[in-house]
């Protein structure tokens, strides 16, 4: 798969090609006013903004998890408002590589959008080439996105019951190992993971400097993983997970699908229960 552009390529492609729409997803978890803002302040030329709460998620609601996926329709009118459509080619950048960037990607594969990057570095490779930026807010030319779902991309909490059950799928947590092991709970009021999950944090699909690792070095480190099986990734809300996606997809793996509703789906059920010992 053919997943990163560099600085350099996009800075070529937005010179030649009309048909190149950059999407900002800079979010920040503890302070959700901070994407946007960042985005008004200074972007890279041409760049419009989704927001991971408003834009990338669906409303919360007793179950379903802290981030539910967007309704297909009125994710697929955004991009049309945007002057997106399936003949678009969407380069999607954060502040680095990080897993909102991530999430952005894996809803565009999701709706079956084929020509959709991940800058690799995201805004801070962009300014440190020196490359120009702005403040201005784009007015696209609006366009008729017609999603193609992949439906075997996700999974809900019936399947991952019942797959786990009969063991016909792996289920890995991507979140922090003190997390799953409910040493540590920031964010819900239960802590520890799905019984019968493994771990593989979401950011060990990446150097220490942050950079991407090659399909030789993700194959190392999901070697573990048969590549026959189904694998389920879950996280805290399905947003880091969707790192552990790519990087899995990366690794040659067929058969990965996405638990959007994660832990905190599982925990709004108040029978399910929590394991908190290492199954990895």
């Amino acid at each position: 798969m053919n997943i990163f552009i560099n600085v350099s390529t996009l800075h070529e492609m937005l010179k030649k090609e009309d048909s190149v729409v950059p999407i900002d997803v800079r979010f920040n978890l503890q302070d959700t006013s901070y994407g946007r803002w960042a985005y008004e302040k200074e972007h890279i030329p041409g760049a419009v903004y989704l927001d991971l709460d408003e834009d990338l998620s669906g409303n919360v609601r007793t179950h379903g998890g802290a981030h539910p996926l967007p309704s297909i329709e009125s994710f697929s009118k955004k991009l049309g408002a945007l002057g997106i459509d399936q003949q678009t080619t969407v380069v999607i950048y954060s502040d680095t590589n990080d897993m909102y960037v991530a999430r952005a990607w894996w809803l565009m594969y999701y709706v079956g959008h084929k020509d959709v990057y991940i800058l690799d570095g995201g805004f801070k490779r962009w300014k440190e080439a020196g490359y120009r930026v702005s403040h201005v807010i784009p007015t696209p030319t609006p366009k008729t996105f017609k999603p193609q779902l992949l439906n075997q991309a996700v999974a809900n909490i019936k399947d991952v019951k019942e797959k786990m059950k009969n063991s016909s799928a792996i289920l890995i947590d991507s979140r922090s190992r003190e997390r799953y092991l409910g040493k540590k709970e920031p964010l819900y009021e239960k802590a520890g993971h799905i019984p019968g999950a493994r771990n593989f944090f979401w950011k060990d699909v990446l150097h220490e400097d942050g950079t991407w690792k090659s399909k030789k070095e993700l194959q190392n480190h999901f070697s573990s993983l048969p590549k026959t099986s189904e694998i389920i990734v879950s996280c805290g809300s399905g947003v880091s997970a969707c790192a552990n996606v790519i990087g899995l997809l990366l690794a040659g793996y067929k058969h990965v699908t996405l638990y959007p509703g994660s832990y905190s789906d599982w925990i709004s059920y108040e029978n399910n229960p929590v394991e908190t010992k290492d199954e990895s």
